[in-house]
């Protein structure tokens, strides 16, 4: 790969030769994204059992905290466990009294051990039946201090956060496996997610800074963290979703919003080379190398990124290398 050429060869004056060096560059990386509500600040409100909405508590934008009435619902199958609690309690209640009195008797000498054994495991039963019905309800966020037979089922806010979506309608009577009727969402903090290009991903980590700018707000800049990028390439765009994390206390971004992010990394040094001094070669860039008097060697290089002007190579070239950087084709045959 080592050409030479004559002293006379009129080829010689179309070449131009130039020493390269060391050039600091930030890279940018421009996205297009959407703003999304982050997966675990985000929760739906649906119905566990068949049944018909009685009464509401919320409405469109109200801010709630965990464990907020969302709304009621009467329901056959919450009446069912509700009494099936009560039974589990006054069983309980009774299997206790049975168990203290022979536990007494026995004490006394007056007693059958066999029948304070009996009283014992009938009680224990019974407490795992009571603990059973308990926590039917308690996954319901129900407080049974106050809870009586046919009381309605309060559908509860599992997070803190903003009503988004409200589809609560009073009548309205829902199977257990319908959609969910309220969303709820905490905003504080949100996500844009896009797509970077699979020879961008190289150049953004955790570490970047990321300058969101929304449609909605001409001329704002938005600050974020990258917060994720996926792990997998889509086959068909050859990009990878990108995951930011931005400060939304102001409420500015919003959910479906459009956005562009712009990833700025840190400054680093590569040697600078014009663009018209790299060739390419079976998917291979190279340059050639003035290694000697009318001497030219081809040498492969890796490159980072490639505008129309220039080209940054991060390996195959020092600094104060002398390349052809015009007229290189001329070497080709």
């Amino acid at each position: 790969d080592v050409v030479t050429i004559a002293d006379h060869s009129p080829i010689l004056n179309k070449l131009q030769c130039q020493r390269v060096d060391t050039s600091s560059y930030c890279f940018e990386v421009v996205a297009a994204g959407v703003v999304k509500a982050i997966t675990n600040r985000y929760a739906f409100a649906a119905v566990p059992f068949s049944g018909r909405i009685v009464k509401s508590y919320i409405r469109l934008g109200q801010e709630v905290n965990e464990g907020t009435p969302l709304f009621e619902i009467s329901s056959m199958e919450y009446f069912e466990a509700t009494k099936a609690y009560f039974q589990a309690k006054d069983e309980l209640q009774l299997g206790l009294k049975n168990f203290l009195r022979q536990k007494d008797l026995l004490e006394k000498g007056v007693g059958i051990q066999r029948d304070f054994e009996e009283a014992e495991v009938a009680y224990m039963l019974r407490k795992k039946d009571f603990e059973s019905a308990l926590a039917a309800l308690t996954v319901f966020q129900v407080d049974t201090a106050s809870l009586f037979l046919g009381q309605p089922l309060i559908i509860r806010s599992p997070i803190k956060g903003t009503i988004v979506e409200d589809n609560v309608v009073i009548g309205q009577f829902l199977k257990e496996d319908s959609d969910p009727i309220a969303t709820i969402a905490e905003l504080s903090r949100v996500w844009v997610v896009g797509q970077v290009k699979e020879k961008d991903i190289g150049t953004i980590n955790s570490q970047n800074e990321v300058d969101i700018q929304l449609m909605a707000y001409p001329g704002l800049s938005i600050k974020g963290r990258v917060y994720h990028i996926s792990s997998v390439i889509d086959e068909e765009t050859r990009s990878a979703q990108i995951f930011i994390e931005c400060d939304n206390r102001e409420r500015l971004m919003k959910p479906g919003m459009y956005a562009t992010s712009t990833f700025k990394n840190t400054t680093n040094s590569f040697i600078k080379v014009p663009a018209k001094a790299v060739l390419q070669m079976d998917d291979s860039s190279y340059v050639y190398v003035c290694t000697g008097k009318n001497q030219f060697t081809k040498r492969p290089i890796e490159t980072v990124t490639e505008c129309k002007e220039f080209v940054l190579v991060r390996k195959g070239l020092k600094p104060n290398e002398a390349i052809i950087v015009n007229g290189g084709f001329y070497l080709l045959g």
